[in-house]
């Protein structure tokens, strides 16, 4: 039987059961208008609602229009009773509209308590309008005043007998049918409860809900005087006694008086399942919402169709699910809601049968049920004609061009550079980080270390709809944010590394009209940086852009002046830097010294190939990467030599490496590491370096000196360990002056030489291993042979050749043919087979 006056249906935010249950009180009253907690500024935004592109999940987005980062959300789900409200007057042609506070007050509100730490407010942050009221409503978050919150739900559910109240909430209203009864006896038992909870309790702890509902009796006597008592409002449960009791208009709107305003704008955002499975924000509390969508959307038979769900998902992962253990995970989930006295499965009951029959008690799959099924990844989409600030509507346009879908299921997108549409995806990923718009994040390829290959991983969340109106005070277009915001960055930068890792993304980002203000600022923050460690950190990130830049086609020439001259300077400065340093100190310098040295050698390749590619009219990254490039100074022709320096860059590290190898003054890290380089460089002979080892490892140098000189010479993934294995003189030399250190002195050097060493491939540990234990005489008679080659034999062992020879023609693809000795000699004289020593 419908109550006199207006109909004030409590509800659970999110709750399936409840906007059943809305869906037919409405039915049955047909009211001439139905009023919904919400932000009033949404009223012009309901008729969206029943556009066929309109798909929940979806929310209600508010955000100052001065500071769009300050922002509230009201999430809607298919099961949301405020949705099902707004889609059933929809259909019927019936007026709706929202009653809550306007959100020009709740988003001054959050301004207020960020000015005013610790003081009572939802804020207005993310989805920060109404955490306490709908939390209430949810009973399952705790409030801003912890001493006199109360939780209506725990509260309602201690009296029934119950431990838990969302298992009582779910028992009583989720999982309750509508049938043929009193459609409205559910509502006037919830707010008679409610009632009674408020005249124990007040207002629970929140006075900004005394404000709120003052607001709401307004709006629904201003309806009773156009509608009359055909009136429905659809509001958290917590809220009907209030809005039932009497009070005068002064009152009220003495409430309403001097509240604080800021500039709101409203649309409708897509949402997901995920986001409102989070703990915090309107409506939180649903651990659960692809359950709460499944109770929703099948009303009959759910337990059995859940676990068809279930079986389904993990049969598409390869586990062995058959139709009889779907019917004994349903049987087991009925019996144990019945020996717990539930009238329906809940969630708790079958994952309980899930894990039981169908994972076998294991909690590996079951964690997949609960992420794809339990929670769920769907995202809702709005309409196009839904109003948008206008870089989210180049955005979107942008997207449908390049068929780059949001999706709230993360996956890894894989990008060919050389391919237009892929560079364009690309670029559109790179211009949104700059944006701090994270729709993108890069990871490390697989298959290929080419710079003309990319991998992303893309998740799009809701949230991220705040930072593009955030970012829409850069600009209307994608490119024209991305350009200012860069600009911005780079006039804002504290560092020198901050400007050159800005270069880079604005060359990833493609951005040409910001590359000016970004090099100018670089050449300026360059030129008075004095600090050899900031210049050697900003070098590589240079280097970088310069690679990137050849592989996009953008012109990079006066990036490679700017490299060059950081060169120089570093190569004038690294000398004294490294003087004097502590064990700390030195280390990092060493990571400068690593980085550098691995930046002066791209740095000729990167501008010389990008010259030698457009003087043989290339497209970019169609050269060969794998072909030798003339060094700065002397590469063909539009190279730019006088814009790189005089000279060879590479030719002068190398003496500043020299320098580094012999300087006493310079920590033994340091210097080994230099010396490491010039051999690998083969700047350096082996002679001349077992020379430098014998002088470092001399009984005169402290232990721990020593032990320096070796992590930087052979220490960490430098392939130091391959080094001594077919090098048995320098084995030999570590070796000596490793039994030779005395033993108060052994503790001390033994950590360091732990983290030399075991850092070494397995292999190459055993290797080692084997060479010591010969000992020097063994490993000298191994190592004398007519190959000359150290840890080889003299003659060819052609049992061992034999054995190579079926793989070796099965990777040249060659038809299997019978091979002799001189074949095998052939391949052993050739390095591929050969005696160990």
């Amino acid at each position: 039987m419908k109550p006199s006056g207006p109909l004030l249906l409590g509800v659970r935010h999110h709750g399936p059961g409840s906007a059943r249950a809305v869906r037919a009180a409405l039915d049955a009253a047909r009211p001439r208008t139905v009023l919904i907690e919400g932000p009033p500024e949404a009223d012009a935004l309901i008729p969206l609602a029943g556009d066929e592109a309109m798909r929940p999940p979806v929310a209600l987005l508010a955000h100052a229009v001065d500071e769009p980062g300050r922002s509230a959300f009201w999430p809607l789900a298919e099961f949301s009773p405020e949705w099902v409200a707004i889609r059933w007057a929809v259909e019927h042609r019936v007026p709706a509209r929202f009653i809550d506070l306007p959100a020009t007050h709740t988003l001054a509100w959050g301004k207020q308590d960020e000015a005013q730490p610790g003081t009572e407010g939802s804020g207005g942050g993310e989805e920060g309008h109404a955490d306490a009221d709908a939390d209430a409503d949810a009973g399952d978050a705790s409030g801003p005043r912890a001493d006199v919150w109360v939780d209506p739900l725990a509260v309602l559910a201690d009296v029934a007998g119950y431990d838990d109240p969302e298992r009582w909430w779910e028992d009583v209203v989720e999982h309750r049918g509508v049938g043929d009864g009193d459609v409205f006896a559910p509502f006037l038992g919830l707010e008679e409860a409610m009632g009674a909870l408020r005249e124990a309790y007040g207002c629970g702890g929140h006075e900004r809900d005394l404000v709120r509902e003052a607001h709401m009796r307004l709006q629904v006597r201003a309806a009773q005087r156009e509608f009359g008592d055909d009136v429905a409002v659809v509001c958290g449960a917590w809220h009907v006694p209030a809005l039932r009791q009497k009070s005068t208009v002064a009152a009220d709107k003495a409430l309403l008086k001097g509240l604080p305003k800021v500039k709101a704008d409203m649309t409708w955002v897509p949402w997901t399942y995920r986001r409102l499975a989070r703990v915090s924000g309107y409506g939180a509390g649903i651990d659960s919402p692809g359950w709460y969508g499944h109770l929703f959307g099948a009303p009959d038979r759910p337990v059995e169709r859940w676990m068809t769900k279930v079986a389904g998902l993990l049969r598409d992962e390869d586990r062995i699910v058959s139709s009889a253990h779907v019917i004994e995970a349903v049987r087991l989930a009925e019996t144990l809601a019945a020996m717990r006295g539930r009238p329906l499965p809940g969630l708790s009951e079958t994952t309980d049968a899930v894990r039981a029959v169908m994972c076998e008690g294991s909690d590996v799959p079951l964690a997949l049920v609960r992420d794809r099924l339990v929670v769920g990844d769907v995202l809702g989409e709005v309409p196009r004609s839904a109003p948008a600030v206008p870089l989210q509507r180049d955005l979107d346009r942008i997207q449908r061009r390049l068929r780059l879908k949001p999706e709230a299921l993360e996956r890894e997108l894989e990008l060919d550079l050389r391919k237009d549409n892929d560079a364009e995806r690309s670029r559109l990923l790179h211009r949104l980080r700059l944006l701090r718009v994270e729709w993108g994040e890069p990871v490390a390829s697989r298959g290929s270390t080419g710079t003309f290959r990319e991998t992303w991983r893309l998740r799009w969340e809701p949230e991220l709809s705040v930072r593009v109106a955030e970012a829409g005070v850069w600009g209307t277009t994608v490119y024209a944010a991305a350009t200012a915001k860069a600009e911005s960055d780079a006039v804002a930068a504290q560092g020198l590394a901050d400007v050159t890792a800005l270069a880079e993304r604005c060359l990833l980002a493609e951005l040409p009209d910001a590359l000016p203000t970004v090099m100018r600022v670089l050449a300026d923050r360059a030129a008075l940086d004095a600090d050899v460690g900031h210049l050697a950190q900003a070098l590589p990130a240079l280097v970088r852009s310069l690679r990137y830049g050849d592989v996009r086609g953008t012109d990079t020439g006066a990036l490679a002046e700017v490299a060059a001259g950081l060169a120089e300077r570093v190569f004038v400065g690294l000398p004294p830097a490294c003087a004097s340093l502590d064990a700390d100190a030195a280390e990092e310098m060493r990571r400068h010294v690593d980085a550098v040295h691995g930046a002066v050698g791209l740095l000729g390749d990167a501008v010389s190939s990008g010259a030698d590619t457009r003087e043989a009219g290339l497209a970019p990254g169609q050269g060969d990467e794998g072909s030798p490039s003339e060094s700065l100074g002397h590469g063909a022709p539009g190279s730019t030599p006088t814009a790189l320096g005089h000279g060879d860059l590479r030719k002068r590290w190398h003496v500043v490496l020299r320098v580094l190898s012999v300087r006493d003054s310079v920590p033994g890290v340091i210097r080994g590491r230099a010396v490491r380089l010039l051999l690998d460089d083969g700047e350096l002979a082996q002679d001349e370096a077992a020379r430098l080892m014998g002088l470092a490892l001399s009984p005169g140098t402290p232990p721990g000196e020593a032990a320096a000189w070796i992590e930087g010479f052979v220490g960490g993934g430098s392939g130091g360990g391959m080094l001594l294995v077919h090098d048995e003189r320098l084995l030999g030399l570590v070796d000596a002056w490793l039994t030779g250190v005395p033993a108060e002195a052994f503790t001390d050097v033994l950590p360091l030489l732990r983290r030399t060493f075991s850092a070494y491939e397995p292999g190459v540990r055993r290797t080692l291993g084997e060479l010591v234990r010969r000992g020097p005489g063994e490993r000298g008679r191994a190592a004398v042979g007519g190959s000359g080659i150290p840890g080889f034999g003299a003659e060819v062992d052609l049992e061992r050749a034999d054995a190579v020879l079926p793989v070796v023609r099965l990777l040249l693809g060659l038809d299997p043919v019978e091979v002799g000795e001189d074949a095998a000699s052939g391949l052993a004289d050739n390095g591929l087979v050969g005696a160990a020593g």
